[in-house]
């Protein structure tokens, strides 16, 4: 069991990094073409002046430590701006997004990230850390987004959970299947430049963490549910965004992506191969 000095992460709260970077048109033309928009949409074609996506902001603002100072999963060493949190197994639980105004291709974007709370609970499957980061991305002096992340940090020794599998949250009314392959994987992991293993190495996805196959990221499950919709309910736009992971998804198993409408209200959830709830989200329609 590690030894957790909780406040000595909680010291990290309130520290803050800035990054700057610009819509280009590269990047979401390569991820039109992985999540096989037709070629005639505004993003595979986007162009100067064409609005971003909602979540293709994750395209951009991307960490690029060196090779030296890579952990063994892939993940940059902790310590600098995330807390050195001293246990392994590091994952993107969720987000909390709020849509302000649409930045678009060619605008200059800049990020600022602050520590929000780091906690301390017990799991199911052992002991769990916490770290809330919140972004605030501007498109010149303009508030473009505000995003609460998650991340949740366990031990290598902890097992599946034993909490019961969950149904869908409700009757969908509409259903998208998808078999996510390794080329996707890799295709998402290149164009956010994430190298955590799990999603690429099956070598060390199932010796070393002890899933069934290679993960799905937790943000292109929550990218497919932001298409899926987009495909139902086209031309519409979203006020805010939110999404949690509940297990993990793995490759070479459909997924089945639903949702349905209530008013201004989209409920949104993710199911694997056995029907169990994997990810659950809801938009609220601007």
């Amino acid at each position: 069991m590690a030894d957790i000095d909780i406040n000595h992460l909680r010291s990290w709260i309130g520290r803050q990094e800035s990054r700057c970077d610009l819509i280009t048109a590269a990047p979401l033309a390569c991820l039109g073409a992985a999540l096989d928009r037709p070629a005639c949409g505004s993003v595979t074609g986007a162009g100067a002046g064409e609005p971003l996506p909602p979540l293709w902001h994750w395209l951009y603002f991307l960490p690029a430590p060196p090779a030296s100072q890579l952990d063994i999963d892939g993940h940059a060493l902790r310590g600098d701006f995330l807390p050195p949190v001293p246990l392994p197994r590091r994952m993107w639980a969720g987000s909390n997004i709020r849509f302000e105004s649409a930045p678009r291709v060619g605008d200059p974007l800049r990020r600022v990230s602050t520590i929000a709370d780091v906690s301390h609970k017990q799991g199911s499957s052992g002991e769990l850390v916490f770290v809330t980061v919140r972004h605030e991305v501007f498109s010149a002096a303009t508030l473009a987004l505000t995003e609460e992340q998650q991340l949740v940090y366990r031990d290598q020794s902890g097992g599946i959970s034993t909490r019961p599998a969950l149904a869908a949250p409700a009757a969908a009314q509409w259903s998208r299947e998808l078999v996510p392959d390794p080329v996707l994987l890799f295709r998402y992991s290149a164009l956010t430049f994430n190298s955590h293993r799990i999603h690429y190495d099956r070598d060390y996805a199932v010796a070393i963490e002890g899933y069934a196959g290679l993960v799905v990221q937790g943000p292109l499950t929550a990218t497919l549910l932001l298409d899926t919709l987009h495909r139902h309910l086209p031309g519409k736009r979203l006020a805010s965004f939110r999404f949690r992971g509940v297990k993990p998804l793995l490759d070479g198993q459909p997924i089945q992506f639903q949702g349905r409408r209530d008013g201004d209200t989209v409920s949104l959830w993710a199911l694997d191969s056995t029907g169990a709830l994997a990810m659950q989200a809801n938009a609220e329609l601007a």
